[in-house]
């Protein structure tokens, strides 16, 4: 190969390179919104009941990534899908450096408070809720700054709770777990372990009859531990690895890598859902999985 077209391809190369990233920071993140259509019946589903739900997941709000802009947008486009029922799986705080401003919960809230569906809108909290309150690692307590603005907000945090729901008289259960990794490691208040605030068997007290169960945990590593009494679980966390290329993600947060990275997982016949959110953490990059609103179809 002579000097030339080493150059030339040198160049090509550094000119992909440079709109590949583009899209990943600029575009992906910013501009992108899908919507995420799944259809189907979930174990131990009363015959009948058809459920429409929507989930939202990983809203980490800042600017410019997840400007309240943004977050209107997003709560218009889901109420606009007329779901029955809302169901946000946690992490609304930032949990990023790179960025110019942070949005505080007392701005994001009322936002997400704007949700409209006919059986409500239910939240867990991340860990990010939790990692970002100082005063809730410093205790090791909430509620949080996010669970208390929730709530002012008319969203019902759901933290090792179960609540018994009924659609067009067909009774089901929505159940949410406390975070996994709510209480950090290793700080200066002298903690030396991950401390997780999920109590799956207290949560699991709480449900009564044979109502098919909805359970949110912000974290899809539950799931192997979850009784086959529950239907579905839903859960956010892992972004979807944030860069996917062909349904495979070389960094998933998750001790499963990516058995649990993004989508419908059916195993030992439970099913999981795992949303691949809308915002960014750690890094301001999305490439291959773009931000999305799921929409379920079950029944």
């Amino acid at each position: 190969m002579n000097r030339r077209n080493f150059l030339r391809i040198f160049g090509l190369g550094a000119l992909a390179s440079a709109l590949l990233g583009t899209y990943a920071v600029a575009i992906e993140p910013l501009y992108r919104l899908r919507i995420s259509r799944y259809a189907f019946t979930p174990p131990r589903w009363t015959p009948g009941l058809k459920l429409r739900v929507a989930v939202l997941a990983d809203l980490h709000a800042c600017d410019p990534w997840m400007s309240l802009k943004r977050i209107e947008e997003i709560v218009a486009r889901t109420n606009a899908l007329k779901p029955d029922i809302i169901l946000l799986v946690g992490d609304y705080s930032a949990g990023m450096s790179v960025v110019i401003d942070y949005v505080h919960s007392k701005d994001w809230a009322p936002v997400l408070g704007q949700l409209s569906a006919p059986l409500g809108t239910y939240a867990v909290l991340g860990n990010h809720d939790w990692w970002e309150d100082k005063t809730a690692q410093k205790t090791g307590k909430g509620p949080t700054f996010g669970h208390r603005a929730l709530e002012a907000a008319g969203v019902t945090v759901l933290e090792n709770d179960a609540l018994r729901l009924e659609k067009d008289g067909a009774p089901f259960w929505v159940a949410g777990l406390g975070d996994q990794l709510a209480l950090l490691p290793y700080n200066k208040y002298g903690r030396i372990n991950w401390q997780g605030m999920d109590d799956l068997p207290a949560t699991m007290a709480q449900i009564t009859d044979d109502a098919p169960v909805l359970l949110m945990a912000h974290e899809p590593d539950i799931f192997p531990r979850v009784p086959d009494r529950i239907s579905l679980t839903l859960s956010g966390h892992t972004h979807g690895g944030q860069v996917r290329l062909f349904g495979w993600s070389p960094i998933v947060p998750s001790r499963y890598g990516n058995r649990y990275a993004y989508g419908h997982v059916v195993e030992r016949g439970q099913h999981l859902l795992v949303s691949g959110g809308l915002g960014c953490s750690i890094a301001p990059i999305r490439f291959g999985s773009p931000p999305e609103i799921v929409l379920l179809e079950l029944g």
